[in-house]
């Protein structure tokens, strides 16, 4: 973890939930100014997006100089994204594998068109940096979460902007419970509460009832994965205690 601010700035793709909430928080650790940009497209989960500004305001109150170094937030609407999408994240549909062994949450070319959008949004306001929750240890199997498609696109913004973006994604390597510890390490208990509380991360788009993870069905694949996480990272406190 780091408290000393880097200059460049960073932009964070921030949807509202679990992951992206820690990794604003990992960039405020680090960046001397930090900006925020979520996208509407049409997500069935869209009730993400109304966490947001809750949780810029509660990660801002966790310490003076996060306060201090965040910035301006955007929001961008990609409604194209959902009219060509045929995915239980942008369609009434149930969960399931769709051929290929994919989970048919998987909205094609999502994360390549959210860094691109978020690459030109950075150019406009001078950021070095972006920042992303992708992640190929609990990932889906989702290809555009792959470390070796964000470098590969970092090689292609670069080129096609003559700019030296810089794409962070530092839960590419850690599982659910490891991020849970991340969110800890950078903002102690108060982030973990406000993560529990106020994210968002049903894919129905339901908050449902309080459970110890946080809101929503309790069901659909990203809350069990979060709540089987959460309980892993507990266990392991709860066992470090004894």
């Amino acid at each position: 973890m780091r408290d000393s601010a880097m200059g460049g700035g960073a932009l964070v793709l921030f949807s509202g939930g679990q992951d992206s909430t820690t990794c604003l928080a990992w960039a405020l650790a680090r960046f001397d100014r930090v900006e925020t940009l979520g996208f509407d497209y049409g997500q069935r989960h869209r009730i993400e997006l109304d966490c947001r500004d809750i949780l810029r305001r509660g990660i801002a109150a966790l310490k003076p100089e996060w306060a201090a170094r965040l910035g301006d937030d955007h929001t961008l609407a990609l409604d194209a994204l959902g009219q060509v999408s045929e995915t239980a994240l942008t369609r009434d549909t149930a969960i399931a594998f769709a051929d290929g062994g994919l989970p048919n949450t998987f909205v094609p070319g999502r994360n390549l068109l959210f860094l691109t959008f978020a690459a030109a949004l950075a150019y406009r306001r001078s950021l070095t940096h972006l920042v992303g929750g992708m992640c190929e240890t609990d990932y889906s199997g989702y290809p555009d979460c792959r470390d070796d498609t964000i470098k590969a696109l970092q090689v292609a913004l670069n080129l096609g902007m003559d700019r030296r973006f810089v794409l962070h994604t530092p839960l590419m390597w850690i599982d659910k419970a490891e991020t849970w510890r991340l969110a800890q390490d950078l903002g102690g208990q108060a982030l973990v509460d406000l993560i529990v509380e106020d994210s968002h991360t049903c894919y129905l788009g339901t908050r449902g009832d309080r459970h110890p993870w946080g809101h929503g069905c309790g069901q659909c694949p990203a809350c069990d994965l979060r709540a089987k996480g959460f309980a892993k990272f507990t266990a392991t406190d709860a066992t470090a205690a004894s």
